[in-house]
């Protein structure tokens, strides 16, 4: 992967709806700001249950978007990512709907993982309580096939996400399916989606299991040896992501949005400082996501809370979650747990431009701090154009994560590149992707917890971010084209 800043994206909510005209914004307008992208689900269909991430048929490009000689074209403008969905697949998908019709005579019925391949001799009340769940309720869905057969299927997600037997061959023949097409129309870089919950146990919490990384390990060697690097999504207690590090190339940073947003809210770096000494370095550093912003990575771990804590503590979380109610003036706690359908236990559903009450200055510090961490960084769509919480679009679905998941016309895309706040953006993002210093060595400085002082250097080349927690004052200094032209950045607004 480029060492200069990511995009994050769905195809149809960025630019007009196609990849044609994705491609035109990233060889137009948004010409070499980002390094490469990720597309979000743009396999048949974008529109099932779950945003794309339930595909009837992971191997094509929906047509309503384009076809694979689209995805060719755009990975020659900017590096192309695809997630490779491992853990279930749509009920609407030909392979469930000749289990559905045949049962076990199905040439496909081992694909699909029912309780009582997991627990062969049943289960008990305990075993079922041990499985780890991101959402309520238990993760199977009884269902009477078209032959008479009554299946207690797993679906870890949603009914119409039929989870996978990774560990069969029939299962096994799929994904290899998915990392072949990718391999062949250009794609680079893959995101392993849901991984953690691939490989299922009896006795066990279901969830990153030793074999879940074997797991892991084996699919990612796979992609590798078609020329593909793997990034692997965890959503975990911070020692996990830590772990999974060492074995894959690339982790998500999740526990960076909320350690920002407590830094900026309360005005003391200490937990953030505390996470950057001991952080992956191989990680894709994120503020938002298609997803929430992310608790349960800054959380104790729920199998031992007492001897595992998190990040941050109990109480210091509550305040973390109710200022960003309080800062988006309640409409994050609409969007978020039982408040809204597709429950998210751990994440809370609201921009990141409104979890920090709309204030630019503190909205560029937190992206300051994102883009000068190790690893390299990944921009949402809607971050990238300091969007703001899509109520409408909340209450037409009842879906929390749309209200961060708005779509952009060409038209509302040129108006909010006209924003200062996005300038500003868009002139650190030039900064991290051109200037040499950070091909070099990171240092956090000493400072106190009022305070945080970040420096990268590279033979001559230097770039440095002071901010005082206190009143938001920064110093952000680089050199220029010239080793001994040192610039100073600073944003256009005259915030308060």
């Amino acid at each position: 992967m480029k060492n200069q800043v990511q995009l994050i994206t769905y195809v149809d909510r960025l630019g007009g709806g196609n990849l044609q005209q994705l491609t035109q914004l990233l060889d137009g307008p948004l010409k070499d700001v980002f390094g490469g992208v990720h597309l979000l689900p743009f396999f048949d269909a974008i529109d099932g249950a779950d945003a794309g991430f339930d595909p009837t048929d992971h191997t094509q490009v929906d047509p309503r978007l384009g076809n694979w000689d689209d995805i060719r074209a755009l990975s020659k403008v900017v590096d192309v990512m695809a997630d490779a969905i491992v853990n279930h697949m749509s009920s609407a998908s030909p392979q469930f709907q000749d289990f559905y019709a045949r049962g076990d005579t199905s040439p496909f019925a081992g694909m699909f993982l029912t309780m009582d391949r997991v627990f062969p001799n049943g289960a008990h009340e305990q075993d079922l309580l041990n499985v780890y769940r991101p959402r309520p309720g238990l993760p199977f869905t009884a269902m009477a096939l078209g032959n008479g057969q009554k299946k207690m299927l797993w679906t870890t997600f949603t009914p119409q996400q039929l989870d996978i037997d990774v560990q069969h061959p029939q299962g096994q023949a799929y994904l290899t399916s998915i990392l072949q097409r990718f391999a062949d129309n250009g794609i680079r870089m893959i995101r392993l989606d849901a991984a953690g919950y691939a490989i299922k146990k009896a006795g066990t919490s279901c969830f990153m299991l030793p074999e879940t990384f074997d797991f892991i390990d084996r699919f990612a060697g796979q992609a590798r040896s078609m020329g593909m690097e793997v990034l692997v999504e965890i959503h975990a207690y911070y020692q996990r992501q830590i772990e999974i590090a060492e074995r894959v190339d690339w982790v998500y940073d999740f526990a960076l949005p909320p350690l920002v947003l407590n830094t900026l809210f309360f005005g003391n770096s200490k937990a953030l400082k505390d996470w950057i000494r001991i952080r992956p370095q191989n990680a894709l550093t994120v503020l938002d996501t298609h997803d929430g912003i992310g608790i349960i990575d800054i959380g104790a771990d729920p199998a031992d809370r007492t001897h595992h804590p998190g990040l941050l503590p109990p109480e210091q979380l509550d305040r973390l979650v109710e200022r960003i109610h309080s800062n988006s003036q309640g409409q994050s706690r609409q969007a978020t747990g039982a408040a809204a359908s597709n429950l998210d236990l751990y994440q809370v559903n609201c921009t990141f431009f409104d979890a920090l009450g709309r204030n630019p200055r503190a909205y560029l510090l937190a992206r300051a701090i994102q883009l000068f961490l190790p690893g390299v960084p990944q921009i949402y769509y809607v971050g990238l154009l300091a969007g703001e919480n899509d109520m409408d679009l909340l209450a037409h679905s009842g879906v929390g994560r749309d209200i961060n998941r708005q779509r952009f016309g060409a038209d509302e895309i040129a108006q909010a590149l006209e924003k200062p706040v996005v300038k500003d953006l868009l002139a650190l993002i030039h900064l991290r992707n051109t200037c040499n210093a950070f091909n070099g060595t990171f240092e956090m400085l000493r400072s106190s917890e009022e305070t945080l002082h970040l420096l990268w250097t590279h033979a001559d080349a230097r770039a440095e971010l002071f901010v005082n927690l206190r009143d938001l004052d920064y110093r952000l200094t680089f050199t220029g084209q010239h080793p001994n032209s040192v610039r100073d950045l600073r944003f256009s607004h005259s915030l308060t």
